[in-house]
């Protein structure tokens, strides 16, 4: 509703992973090098960890683009599955006809197939797997026991573990220690630096039209300290001290209007009430 006001094209801090918006700060960029050199060297399994709202699924799209040219990707956003599940899944993603009733070895034997016909044929495939601390223990295993599908000298399937740190303490258990050992690669990303927050609020809002900056620097100043450089706490905080600003037919963010939006934020003030933003909001609405 604001985006006229501030002569912008699209929404600047929506929630969704949308890859146009990817920032290569050094967290997000390292993570991605990582990734791109475990590709190409082959390896079998790579984790990238990160904390809550620091754009995980961002990057794992970003990932996906990266590999469209090169690879055969398959992508399972919601790997809360049984091991069978998830055979028929990672199936579905290769394209791979299997029958709703095949045994998992009927469904292994066809995926091989699939995965030895890409590697005549000069093609990598790799699995990736978003939210990945939610993968059952034995659908973990079944995973470890699908990158032993190989040639004597190359894997035929990568795999790549998107996850939060609860997938650190899920690998670390005895049982699965065995495919802890097979992780050639693993990257964390962490939350932005303070000066990196200024740098991410005006790409996105660039990214997004403007053609000037909005959020004054001790806005900026502000915004980088309540969010604790978590960037999906950063969009929240942003979008609210637009939507405030609007409200009110200025054309600038000011260090109060991030104030405010932070207050009625749950996940930023630990006193959350969200009466003095909308109280705010709806005065200047209304006086308009």
């Amino acid at each position: 509703m604001y985006l006229h006001h501030f002569g912008l094209k699209e929404t600047p801090f929506s929630l969704t992973p949308d890859t146009a918006f990817f920032f290569a700060h050094r967290g997000a960029q390292n993570a991605l090098n990582t990734l791109l050199v475990a590709v190409k060297s082959g390896e079998g399994f790579v984790k990238i960890v990160a904390e809550v709202g620091c754009g995980k699924t961002l990057l794992c799209r970003r990932l996906l683009a990266a590999l469209a040219n090169n690879c055969v990707t398959a992508y399972i956003p919601n790997p809360a599955l049984d091991a069978r599940a998830m055979l028929l899944a990672v199936c579905e993603e290769l394209e791979i006809e299997v029958p709703v009733d095949a045994s998992a070895h009927h469904i292994v034997k066809e995926l091989k197939t699939c995965l030895a016909g890409h590697a005549n044929d000069g093609r990598r495939v790799v699995l990736i797997i978003d939210e990945a601390q939610c993968i059952p223990d034995e659908t973990v295993e079944s995973l470890r026991l699908l990158s032993n599908i190989e040639t004597e000298k190359h894997k035929l399937l990568q795999i790549v573990l998107f996850g939060q740190p609860e997938l650190d303490a899920k690998l670390d258990q005895p049982h699965l220690r065995q495919l802890t050992q097979r992780i050639g690669f693993a990257d964390y990303i962490e939350p932005l630096r303070e000066e990196d927050v200024g740098m991410y609020v005006n790409y996105r809002l660039q990214v997004a039209g403007a053609s000037r900056p909005i959020f004054t620097a001790a806005a900026l100043s502000e915004l980088a300290r309540r969010s604790g450089g978590i960037p999906r706490i950063i969009n929240v905080v942003a979008h609210k001290a637009m939507m405030l600003a609007f409200g009110e037919g200025t054309l600038e963010i000011t260090r109060q209007h991030v104030v405010l939006a932070a207050d009625d934020t749950a996940s930023v003030s630990p006193q959350w009430w969200p009466r003095a933003w909308l109280k705010r909001l709806l005065s200047a609405v209304d006086a308009s």
